[in-house]
């Protein structure tokens, strides 16, 4: 019975072992890459929020942390993000029939420039952008905004995480 028992073992670390590392977030990072820098992200929208170029910045550092291993630096890391906050419009998309917007659509687009010491083949330039539909009937203050700017980054720093790492 041991005996089955040490076969089992075995073969099952024989598997996981021949699978190479796996990250369960999906991230392909090479055993030479320890560390990550981000570069602050300014705000050139035509339209702009006060503080929203901060909290990307730390949105997409906070992500970054909370699914790799890497180290965050402030200069010469392995893997290096840059860019800027290109977009923050406010848009109707739907109107009533009295010629008022029934909903409007925060939408916010960030240029983002990635390195890869390593990996020069994995560097690009990429524009990458999501919205937030909210009821005309409100303004896009308080708790509003703050669910749609958090929705927004959500979604775009994980975009930005599956370009750079995850390569989908």
């Amino acid at each position: 019975m041991k005996t089955t028992h040490y076969i089992v073992l075995i073969l099952t670390s024989v598997i996981l072992l021949s699978c190479g590392a796996y990250s369960f977030t999906g991230a392909s990072v090479g055993s030479d890459t320890k560390t990550f820098q981000v570069n602050y992200f300014q705000n050139n929208a035509i339209l702009v929020e006060p503080g929203l170029d901060r909290d990307f910045t730390n949105a997409l550092i906070d992500l970054l942390q909370n699914q790799t291993n890497l180290s965050l630096v402030k200069s010469n890391g392995d893997l290096v993000y840059e860019g800027e906050i290109t977009q923050y419009r406010i848009s109707p998309t739907t109107a009533t029939s009295s010629n008022t917007a029934a909903q409007n659509r925060l939408t916010i687009g960030v240029k983002v420039h990635f390195m890869d010491k390593h990996d020069e083949e994995a560097e690009f330039d990429q524009s990458f952008s999501f919205y937030y539909d909210y009821a005309g009937s409100s303004q896009l203050i308080g708790g509003v905004k703050d669910a749609a700017i958090a929705e927004i980054f959500e979604r775009i720093t994980q975009d930005i995480f599956n370009a750079s790492l995850a390569k989908w």
